[in-house]
């Protein structure tokens, strides 16, 4: 079974930055597209950030502070965020391929 360990997580402050990093034992890692997903309680799971179709996309509400990038030969993939807000309040999950991480906590706050 394919496994996805996020890391880089925690409590940050608003305008602060994290960078979460995505790391997998799959085989053929450089063959698929990478999603950054997020959730918060209560809603759904949403796509914020994915480089499927050979371009990277991102939802409106982190453009320009979030970026999606990749590493194939370590086989992980990270998401740099900036100027964060209270809002980006959530767990993060990568999904590469058909598989899910654990998801990794990140909080915005004062």
């Amino acid at each position: 079974q394919v496994q996805l360990v996020e890391s880089g997580g925690g409590l940050v402050q608003p305008g602060g930055s994290l960078r979460l990093s995505c790391a997998t034992s799959m085989t053929k890692f450089g063959e698929y597209a990478v999603g950054w997903y997020r959730q918060t309680p209560g809603q759904q799971r949403e796509l914020i950030a994915t480089d499927a179709g050979g371009s990277t996309l991102y939802t409106d509400s982190v453009k320009g502070r979030f970026t999606l990038s990749r590493d194939n030969g370590k086989k992980e993939s990270y998401l740099q965020m900036n100027n964060l807000k209270p809002e980006d309040t959530a767990v993060y999950y990568c999904k590469i391929g058909p598989s899910y991480g654990q998801g990794t906590q990140v909080t915005v706050s004062s």
